[in-house]
């Protein structure tokens, strides 16, 4: 496909004879590459449920660092992706993004295939996954260039929206893939037998019944190997001052990319070895995750400006974003709502496996928390839904904080997840100290489905607080950059909530979010809702 040398979105003479037609076939090749950067990034949250009703030779708190390990490395790689359409050209970063996610759609494939796989070759597998995480920031970086202003809001909508749906494709689909053995005649290996009952959408799968868990990497081939060819004959490189000024050749490109990705990877190793337990191949050291986080997230900005050349012109000039103090106070309220929404997704399918597939009974004085409960819900069967109602309520959001201004939205939603979480914190600890946990289920998941949408209202406020508080030219670099520091929750929930499971206290860590929702409330109302405040956003 050819590079566009000319691109005026503005013009409505060139919009309608030429430009419409070509942005709207970049975007509907966008919109299924990103759902698939998505389900890949988030297959752990189904992989792991599975693992367990199989009876791989991992705790669950080992289980829940591989969500963890995706969600970090995920959220680091949006920072140089947030600058990768600039430097190197749309077509050639959705490509190469795109197509490295068969690496690990393959590799967690063939490792599934036996029990006896080591826990290190998992949680590479899951290092690579966060591939996925890091593309929502150049493929929303790269679909803005394409419409005009007044239809941004739409197409991003769209790509962002049906992206998000990513989360809930791989939470529907993946357990009817692991059902059958779709790719036995391919060389997709042999089922094993399901330990303990599983479940897909129609209902639940008793235990003896046969699963192929390795399709759950395999599937993605269907959908990626096409989109490869899809993103390389049917999308463009806008090659302008505007986008890309300087567009290098393919191979040039690539390099560009792999090596600012590569930066990702090494500081997201340097972070979980740090804060993951030796027991989970890290270094033991017990320092807390919340320094390391702000030391990666540092660290990956440092180390990108150390890159010579067009690309150190080009980060100067986004950088300015950090010398405005509301760039911290939005990343703080999108780490609230996006970071919540993308963290629950992952922790989400354990946390009702493991709290409710299992009966919580006293041996010996001791509560034990391993028994098998016959009558506990699938988490296969229910999980998908919350994540749904999140994706698919998002775009109301933005459309209410229109009508109602961005702030006040944001701190509706700040009140309503304050006391979903304590709610959820409640029937979190009744069920982990009961025979029969199952009794608190239906409660315990309508709150869930009430933080869900709240998070859901708030990414689409937020977002409208941003266009207000920042000039046109730092809202882009401030979308991306708060969208990778949200991200982050997709390490953090996942691992505080397995450490809480693992020292039988799982309603702590809801507790302590329902705490930081609270503080965001206060902080929404200082900046942006006071009337004598800086920026009154009603």
């Amino acid at each position: 496909m050819s590079d566009l040398k000319q691109w005026q979105p503005e013009d409505d003479n060139f919009w309608q004879s030429t430009g419409k037609a070509i942005a709207n076939r970049n975007l509907w090749i966008s919109i299924p590459s990103l759902l698939c950067g998505f389900g890949v990034w988030m297959l752990w949250s189904i992989v792991t449920v599975q693992m367990l009703n199989v009876g791989y030779p991992f705790s669950t708190a080992e289980l829940f660092t591989l969500t963890a390990i995706a969600g970090l490395t995920g959220a680091t790689l949006r920072i140089p992706s947030s600058f990768f359409v600039r430097l190197c050209g749309g077509r050639y970063t959705l490509f190469l993004t795109t197509s490295l996610l068969m690496i690990p759609a393959v590799g967690t494939g063939l490792a599934l295939q036996s029990i006896d796989t080591p826990l290190w070759v998992f949680q590479l597998m899951a290092l690579l996954s966060g591939i996925g995480g890091g593309n929502f920031a150049s493929s929303m970086s790269n679909i803005s260039f394409f419409f005009p202003k007044k239809q941004q809001g739409l197409a991003l909508g769209l790509n962002a929206g049906l992206g998000n749906f990513g989360v809930t494709t791989v939470q529907i689909l993946v357990p009817i893939f692991m059902s059958y053995g779709v790719f036995t005649l391919l060389g997709g290996g042999e089922p094993m037998v399901l330990a303990k009952a599983s479940g897909t959408v129609t209902g639940t799968i008793a235990a003896g019944t046969d699963t192929w868990i390795q399709n759950a990497g395999f599937a993605w081939l269907i959908t990626l190997v096409p989109l490869a060819f899809l993103l390389w004959f049917g999308t463009n490189n806008i090659h302008t001052e505007e986008v890309t000024p300087k567009l290098p050749s393919a191979i040039k490109a690539f390099s560009i990319i792999l090596a600012m990705l590569g930066i990702g990877f090494i500081t997201s190793i340097a972070g979980l070895w740090l804060i993951l337990p030796e027991s989970a191949n890290g270094s033991g050291f017990g320092i807390p995750k919340e320094i390391v986080l702000i030391a990666v997230l540092f660290a990956t900005v440092f180390l990108l400006k150390l890159l010579p050349g067009a690309i150190r012109t080009s980060l100067d000039r986004q950088y300015k974003i950090f010398n405005n103090k509301h760039t911290w106070v939005m990343s703080v309220l999108y780490v609230m709502t996006f970071g919540s929404f993308i963290g629950f997704s992952a922790a989400f399918p354990l946390s009702i496996q493991v709290i409710f597939g299992y009966s919580h009974i006293m041996v010996d004085g001791v509560m034990t928390h391993s028994t098998p409960n016959p009558n506990g819900p699938s988490a296969l069967t229910y999980a998908w839904i919350a994540p749904f109602v999140g994706a698919l309520i998002r775009p109301v959001g933005g459309w209410i904080a229109d009508k109602l201004g961005g702030a006040f939205v944001t701190q509706l939603c700040s009140v309503v997840m304050v006391l979903c979480a304590l709610g959820a914190a409640y029937y979190m600890q009744l069920a982990y100290q009961s025979a029969t946990p199952e009794q608190y289920f239906v409660p315990f998941f309508l709150i869930f489905l009430g933080l869900f949408a709240a998070s859901g209202i708030g990414n689409g406020s937020t977002f409208r607080t941003i266009a207000v508080v920042f000039p046109k030219e730092q809202a882009g670099p401030v979308l991306g950059w708060t969208s990778a520091v949200a991200a982050y929750g997709a390490f953090y929930i996942p691992q505080v909530l397995g450490e809480q499971i693992k020292a039988a206290t799982p309603e702590y860590a809801m507790v302590g979010f329902a705490i930081f929702y609270g503080l965001c409330l206060l902080i929404n109302w200082f900046f942006y809702l006071r009337k004598n405040g800086e920026f009154y956003n009603p």
